[in-house]
């Protein structure tokens, strides 16, 4: 496991600032449209945030109750009323600024203490509960940001208004989107053996390769919004239906309660919906090709429906300036994705019997505390 550093400190107050702003704008961004009588657009940006809070809370809790189980009943009582009130995560975060500023400032000189000493164990805290927060984020990413994204960027592609919150709105989204790649990164070389540290130019690579499809695939379903609103909501139906699918097939135990694993799977065919990651920890080599394929095969079908459609709007500019974007993006984002996993994607993956002899199925669930969440959701 590799140590939590003072760069990591910083970066973990960062993301507490990008998370207080982005609250207040969401808020922000949701006041203007109800100013201007808009109230569809201010309900849906609030709603995505309030599924998303709620959901995160659901599973911050369920961590906490998990980890403190037999050990610190007395205190669940608080950190359930304060979950309930939708603030769970500045608990977490306020760990993580604990034992972060311990690890990274208050850590001995020497590098040769063993796993049980102070200094190790304090460094352990820190990489876990930042690790739970990061996954916590990636939850919002795709709950909220993501498709609040999507809706910014429908808007302004439906009624031509360039208003200032609706591009500050777009440009946090981006934002969101980016910490929460590159952390979710950050933390997965740092909790799993056998990972290389993740360096500046292979952070920069996958963040562009997660960005570029992103946001061709933002793009794609933007444009057949467009064209029917009725097709957008029958295809991302489809998709989750398939993605949800993909997930019961994986037999994932990730939660110790079913009632739990049906939630967390329920989150994964969402996020799948966007962009793609390995929840077994398996290669991937076959899965992440045929998922691309699919997501090509589908912007491109959509960008045929319009000629088909509605022949007359291929000759209108911003069309085009969309249509270049869409493909531009996906060709650049699946060629940096080669690039990642040909140059600085990580070889070997970590078994968990390897690691800590943690096991699948039902007789792993007794040690997924230990051997820490992260073993049991790996996002490639």
């Amino acid at each position: 496991m590799m140590k939590f550093t003072k760069q990591n400190f910083i970066f973990l107050v960062g993301g507490i600032i990008i998370y207080v702003v982005d609250i207040g704008l969401d808020f922000w961004v949701a006041s203007k449209y109800f100013c201007q009588g808009q109230y569809c657009w201010g309900i849906l940006i609030l709603c995505f945030r309030g599924i998303s809070s709620l959901i995160t809370q659901v599973f911050s809790y369920e961590w906490f109750k998990n980890d403190w189980e037999g050990t610190e009943t007395g205190k669940l009582k608080w950190i359930f009323l304060v979950h309930l009130l939708q603030c769970g995560i500045f608990i977490r975060y306020w760990f993580a600024l604990k034992y972060g500023s311990r690890a990274a400032f208050k850590q001995k000189s020497s590098g040769d203490e063993s796993e049980t000493d102070p200094p190790n164990f304090i460094q352990k805290q820190a990489v876990d509960v930042v690790t739970d927060i990061n996954m916590l984020r990636v939850f919002k990413t795709f709950l909220e940001t993501t498709p609040q994204l999507f809706v910014q960027i429908y808007i302004l592609m439906e009624h031509g208004k360039n208003n200032f919150y609706q591009y500050a709105a777009i440009i946090m989204s981006f934002c969101g989107i980016s910490f929460s790649m590159v952390d979710y990164q950050i933390s997965l070389r740092k909790s799993l053996c056998d990972k290389d540290e993740f360096h500046v130019l292979p952070k920069l690579v996958y963040l562009f390769y997660k960005l570029l499809t992103i946001t061709s695939w933002i793009l794609s379903i933007s444009l057949i919004t467009l064209l029917s609103v009725r097709s957008s909501v029958i295809l991302l139906m489809f998709l989750w239906i398939c993605c949800f699918i993909w997930t019961l097939k994986q037999h994932t135990t990730f939660c110790k309660s079913k009632k739990m694993e049906y939630l967390y799977r329920t989150v994964v065919g969402i996020i799948l919906i966007f962009t793609f990651f390995n929840i077994k920890g398996r290669k991937t080599k076959v899965c992440i090709s045929i998922y691309y394929a699919i997501h090509t095969v589908v912007t491109l079908g959509i960008l045929f429906a319009y000629m088909f459609w509605k022949p007359s709007i291929i000759k209108e500019i911003h069309f085009t300036i969309v249509s270049i974007l869409t493909i531009l993006s996906l060709v650049l984002g699946i060629i940096v994705l080669v690039v990642y996993y040909r140059c600085f994607h990580p070889a070997a993956y970590c078994r968990p019997q390897a690691c800590s002899d943690e096991v699948d199925g039902e007789a792993g669930q007794k040690d997924r505390v230990e051997t820490g969440r992260f073993q049991n959701f790996i996002m490639q």
